[in-house]
């Protein structure tokens, strides 16, 4: 199954989309996590089987789509109200990782008629106590300063970035069909070689802001069934380049009117790297439901 690439102007930017299968499947919107892309999704998509039209998207400053900020979460949220206004998305599934979960969580918040369910794969939406001093209590105030800024940028090839990254955690973790998708569509290419589709100083900006957006009234708001897939959260202070993590509230599904929380203790904050399967299942359970 490959997909269709496709370019859209959006809110003054230009995205790049991928299309699977066509209009007459329920629709489904994947939306990736802060520096990932839309082809991570291809394994999922793949576990689906071609019984949706599928849409993945790359999110401003990510992918092939325009390095253009600013990099708020509100701004994330409202993109995607745009791109499903333009692609005419009607009583799909809003699928979102990490910050894509929270931006889906907006737009569905917004849109009610474009979303008949949500599936929210440990998304970065936290307790209620950590948005109040957010701005105060972030360790850093510019992006160039977060240790992420100081990842590596500049690659020779995509399998010169998959053997790197293939025995590290979590890395090492994920299906390795996945890793290929996440090396290969995650550079760009330049005068010199390759870099990274979603800039380490653009990543470093979005994490910094992560709790700017307040979410409770967007959850508040949501009355579809909404199915939070949460991985393993263990106690104590995380390191600050430690992603394996979940991020997410453990009683969100309960803040929600009509949540439903899936707990995978034993997978990372990575479950559609490590398990598409159960990201495809989900959605399958849904529409069912739904129908």
């Amino acid at each position: 199954m490959e997909p269709i690439e496709r370019q859209l102007s959006i809110r003054g930017i230009n995205v790049t989309y991928y299309e699977w299968g066509d209009r007459a499947g329920d629709d489904v919107l994947f939306v990736h996590a802060t520096g990932f892309h839309a082809r991570c999704w291809d394994a999922t998509i793949r576990e689906l089987g071609g019984a949706f039209h599928c849409l993945a998207l790359d999110m401003r400053g990510h992918g092939r789509s325009d390095k253009v900020g600013p990099y708020e979460w509100g701004t994330f949220g409202a993109d995607v109200v745009a791109f499903a206004e333009a692609t005419e998305l009607t009583g799909g599934i809003g699928v979102g990782h990490s910050m894509g979960g929270h931006s889906v969580t907006q737009a569905a918040a917004q849109q009610p008629e474009r979303y008949q369910a949500l599936v929210l794969v440990d998304p970065v939406i936290m307790p209620p106590e950590a948005y109040v001093n957010w701005e105060r209590d972030r360790p850093f105030t510019d992006a160039s300063e977060h240790p992420v800024a100081r990842r590596r940028n500049e690659w020779s090839s995509a399998d010169e970035m998959f053997e790197r990254f293939r025995s590290r955690h979590p890395f090492s973790l994920w299906r390795e069909e996945v890793l290929h998708d996440y090396c290969e569509y995650g550079i760009v290419p330049t005068n010199k070689g390759f870099e990274l589709g979603c800039p380490p100083v653009v990543e470093a900006s979005i994490y910094m802001g992560s709790a700017g957006y307040q979410i409770d009234r967007a959850i508040e708001a949501v009355e579809q069934p909404v199915s939070v897939m949460r991985a393993f959260r263990a106690e104590g202070d995380r390191a600050e380049m430690d992603f394996s993590r979940s991020p997410t509230w453990p009683e969100l599904a309960g803040a929600f009117k009509n949540g439903h929380d899936i707990h995978l203790p034993e997978l990372t904050h990575f479950i559609p790297m490590q398990r598409p399967d159960l990201v495809a299942e989900e959605v399958r359970r849904l529409s069912a439901a739904v129908d």
